[in-house]
């Protein structure tokens, strides 16, 4: 199963919620990849540290290496030659690289936005593929959508956030009509979910009224993630008894059964 976790708009969760994801499906014995091809590298600091910031062969390299191509190398099948071993067992990454921007219009002059999915489809070791992607409908979040099985969508409660949401719910449908038609929305994740207030009930209520995908449980607000950040480890491993690491085996749970 592949899935890329998107959202136009920044600071929703993204990074946590794939890591922490990607995590737990590790931790449960599946080897599982995540793919950074957010510049921002925030994936690849949480699940590889400071190690993060000297890593040789990147995503980067990887999509540079698509604009190298040349008759007799450098085929699709390349991809494993830019994935590490993270500290958690079963768990791998291909890192980010700050450069990714820089390549951008090269790629997509070049018609490379293929070239994800070819190397995925041709990557047969790991059950779950993850991919976090830049705050942007970009070449990078496009190729990701096109690559992926199913898009899961952080949602943060405002009324901003909501506005991104019908838009990008477009972009997704846009890409399934015309490159991806097995692409599916598996599901809207209500993130930093604050059950006291007011608003954020309101608005989940809304989008479940509208018939949209939320799934349930809510992922709550806590400090505790941040302090996961600030160590680079996922909440299973960073406080397998927190509320939050709950949620998330549960979110895990109800993933599976759609698998």
């Amino acid at each position: 199963m592949r899935r890329v976790i998107f959202n136009q708009k920044g600071g929703v969760g993204k990074t946590t919620i794939t890591c922490n994801l990607a995590a737990i499906y590790a931790a449960l014995g599946k080897k599982t990849l995540v793919i950074d091809l957010d510049p921002q590298s925030n994936s690849s600091q949480y699940l590889l540290g400071e190690k993060s910031f000297s890593i040789e062969k990147t995503s980067l390299d990887y999509f540079n290496n698509m604009l190298s191509f040349t008759l007799f190398g450098n085929d699709p099948d390349d991809l494993p030659k830019f994935i590490h071993s993270t500290p958690f067992e079963n768990l791998y990454i291909m890192p980010s690289h700050p450069d990714l921007d820089d390549l951008q219009n090269k790629l997509e002059s070049r018609y490379k936005m293929f070239k994800l999915k070819q190397s995925l489809d041709m990557l047969s070791d790991y059950e779950n593929v993850f991919i976090d992607t830049p705050p942007a409908l970009n070449f990078y979040s496009r190729s990701a959508l096109i690559a992926s099985n199913t898009c899961l969508i952080p949602f943060d409660c405002d009324h901003f956030s909501r506005n991104a949401l019908y838009r990008l719910l477009n972009s997704v449908a846009e890409i399934r009509f015309d490159h991806n038609a097995s692409l599916e929305v598996e599901g809207i994740i209500v993130n930093q979910f604050q059950t006291r207030a007011k608003l954020p009930k309101v608005i989940v209520q809304e989008l479940i009224d509208e018939g949209l995908p939320v799934i349930k449980p809510f992922i709550s607000y806590s400090i505790k993630i941040r302090e996961s950040h600030d160590d680079a480890k996922p909440m299973i491993y960073f406080d397998p008894n927190h509320k939050i690491t709950e949620e998330y085996i549960q979110l895990y749970e109800r993933l599976s059964q759609h698998e």
